[in-house]
C-alpha cells in the first residue's frame, strides 16, 4: 500500500515552514482507495510571494482546520503505507516536524518519484514534476496546488510500477542499507560512488554544472552524506539544487584546508558563507601601567599599537597568551587572562612565577616579559611543512617565504635531499590572503614538528 503525498507551505525553510494545504492518495497498486485533501490554517501568515505562486492566500485558510485537528487523519491514512512524493524528503520532513511540534511521531518507509523516474525513465531534460509529466503525456491540472500535484504524482507512480525492471528497482529503493532515499533528488547515485574516503575538497554542482558549495574533508564521502542527512534548511536547499559531485584529493587537511579557501574566492559558490566574510584580525601587543609594569594584552588589530602577533579569534588570542605565561613563567593576572583579581588563580597555569602579589620583583619579571616578546620576533620567516601525500610513494609540502603562504605540492617519496631552489618544480603557487595566513599560522602553532626551517642548510627528506 501507498500514499501519494503533497503539500503546499509558507515557504518559511523546513522548521520553520507550516502547512497551507495537504492531498494524500491512498493507492493500492492498481487504483486509489482513500483521499483525503484540505486546506489547513497555518496560524501565521502567508508571503506574497506563496500567494502569487499556489493561489492560497489568508482569508482561504482563515476558517481552515488547523494542523492538530487533521494530525489524527493523516496518521491514520498513511499508517502501513509507503509515504511516496515528488522530492519526498521536503514533504516527508515538513510533515514530520509540524507533528512533532504537537507532539506526535511520524516514521513511515518513503520513496521519491524523482529519484525512481531518474532511474527508470532515464533520458529527460528535466525532472521537475510539471516538465516531466508534460514530456510523458500525463495531464496535470491545478499546478501548485496539492491536489493537483498529488494526482499527477500519483498517475506518475503507476506507470513507474508498470515500467521495465520496476520490481528490483523498488526493491533496492525500499531496502534499509539503501542510499537512494538519503540522496538528493536530482543527484545519481553514481555521482556519489565514485567519492573516495580520503582527505580533500568537495563540490556540490548544479544541473548546470556550476559549482554552488566547495567544502574541505578529512573523510570525503562520509562528509558529503552528513549533507544528505542535515535537515536544516540551508542543507535542504543545498540538496534540492545538486546534480552533479565532484572532488579533489589533497592528503591531508591542511592543504585541503587551503584549498578550500582557494576554490572559495575563485568560484565564489552560492551556498558559501562563512569564508565570504571579513575576516576580523586580533593582535598581540604590549604596554608599561604606571606601576611600571609591562603587561601583554589583545585586542581588534585598529585599537592595538604595535602589535607584536596577529590571530584572528579571541579564543586564538586566548590559548597564545596562555602558552606564552607557562612558557616564560608570565602572570595571568597581567596577561589579561583574568581581570578584577588581586593575585592571579588561573585554573589551567599553575606556575606563575609572576609579580601580582609581590612587586618587589619587578625587574625580572620585566626581563621574562621582554624575552617572550622577542621570541615572538623569532618566529620562522622561511620554512616548509611537511605533510602526508595522497598516496603511500609520495609526500606533499607547504611552502612559506618571507611569512607569506606561496602554494603546495606533492613530491614522490624516494626523491632524494633537495633545498629551497627544488621546490619551484613541485609547487602549485597560490595566493596568500588573511584566510591562508591564518590557516598556516594556526597549523605551525599546533605542530612545529612538521615545521622545517629554509634558513641555513636544513632540508626535506
Amino acid at each position: 500500500m501507498y500514499c501519494i503525498v503533497d503539500i503546499e507551505t509558507t515557504g518559511n525553510g523546513i522548521k520553520g515552514n507550516r502547512i497551507t494545504e495537504i492531498s494524500i492518495f491512498k493507492y493500492d497498486g492498481n487504483e486509489v482507495v482513500d483521499e483525503f485533501t484540505t486546506l489547513v490554517n497555518p496560524e501565521c501568515d502567508i508571503p506574497f510571494f506563496i500567494t502569487g505562486l499556489t493561489g492560497i492566500d489568508n482569508d482561504m485558510v482563515r476558517n481552515a482546520p488547523k494542523l492538530e485537528e487533521i494530525a489524527p487523519k493523516i496518521l491514520e491514512i498513511t499508517s502501513g503505507a509507503i509515504f511516496v512524493a515528488h522530492s519526498v524528503n521536503f514533504d516527508y520532513n515538513v510533515i514530520k516536524n509540524e507533528l512533532q511540534l504537537i507532539g506526535m511521531e511520524f516514521s513511515r518507509k518513503k520513496l521519491c518519484t524523482v529519484r525512481l523516474s531518474r532511474k527508470l525513465l532515464p533520458g529527460y531534460h528535466s525532472y521537475s514534476l510539471g516538465k516531466l509529466c508534460s514530456s510523458i503525456g500525463i495531464p496535470l491540472s491545478d499546478r501548485h496546488r496539492a491536489r493537483g500535484d498529488a494526482h499527477a504524482t500519483m498517475l506518475l507512480f503507476h506507470k513507474l510500477l508498470r515500467t521495465h525492471d520496476a520490481d528490483t528497482v523498488f526493491k533496492s529503493f525500499l531496502n534499509a542499507r539503501s542510499q537512494e532515499i538519503t540522496l538528493p533528488p536530482s543527484l545519481p547515485k553514481s555521482e556519489f560512488q565514485k567519492l573516495p574516503s580520503t582527505p580533500g575538497i568537495y563540490y556540490f554542482k548544479d544541473s548546470k554544472g556550476t559549482i554552488i558549495y566547495v567544502g574541505k574533508a578529512i573523510n570525503i564521502k562520509k562528509r558529503v552524506l552528513g549533507h544528505f542527512y542535515d535537515k536544516s534548511t540551508k542543507e535542504i536547499s543545498l540538496c534540492s539544487e545538486t546534480a552533479y559531485l565532484d572532488f579533489e584529493e589533497t592528503g591531508n587537511e591542511l592543504i585541503a584546508l587551503l584549498l578550500e579557501s582557494a576554490e572559495i574566492k575563485r568560484h565564489y559558490p552560492k551556498f558559501n558563507r562563512a569564508q565570504k566574510r571579513k575576516i576580523q584580525q586580533y593582535a598581540i601587543f604590549s604596554y608599561e601601567d604606571r606601576n611600571g609594569i609591562i603587561h601583554l594584552a589583545y585586542n581588534k588589530i585598529n585599537m592595538a599599537p604595535n602589535p607584536l602577533l596577529v590571530l584572528y579569534s579571541i579564543p586564538e588570542c586566548r590559548a597564545f597568551m596562555e602558552t606564552l605565561c607557562e612558557s616564560f613563567g608570565l602572570c595571568p593576572k597581567y596577561c589579561h587572562l583574568q581581570d578584577h583579581v588581586d593575585t592571579c588563580s588561573h585554573f589551567r597555569i599553575k606556575n606563575c612565577i609572576g609579580i601580582c602579589s609581590d612587586i618587589g620583583h619587578l625587574e625580572t619579571y620585566n626581563e621574562r616579559v621582554g624575552i617572550a616578546i622577542r621570541s615572538l620576533g623569532e618566529a620562522k620567516s622561511d620554512y616548509v611543512i611537511k605533510l602526508k601525500g595522497r598516496n603511500p610513494e609520495e609526500n606533499s609540502f607547504v611552502l612559506v617565504q618571507e611569512n607569506l603562504y606561496m602554494g603546495y605540492g606533492y613530491v614522490p617519496k624516494d626523491t632524494p635531499l633537495f633545498n629551497q631552489d627544488n621546490f619551484e618544480a613541485y609547487l602549485t603557487r597560490q595566493r596568500n590572503t588573511l584566510e591562508t595566513q591564518r590557516i598556516v599560522e594556526a597549523y605551525v602553532r599546533k605542530s612545529a614538528k612538521s615545521v622545517l626551517s629554509l634558513k641555513g642548510e636544513e632540508t626535506y627528506e
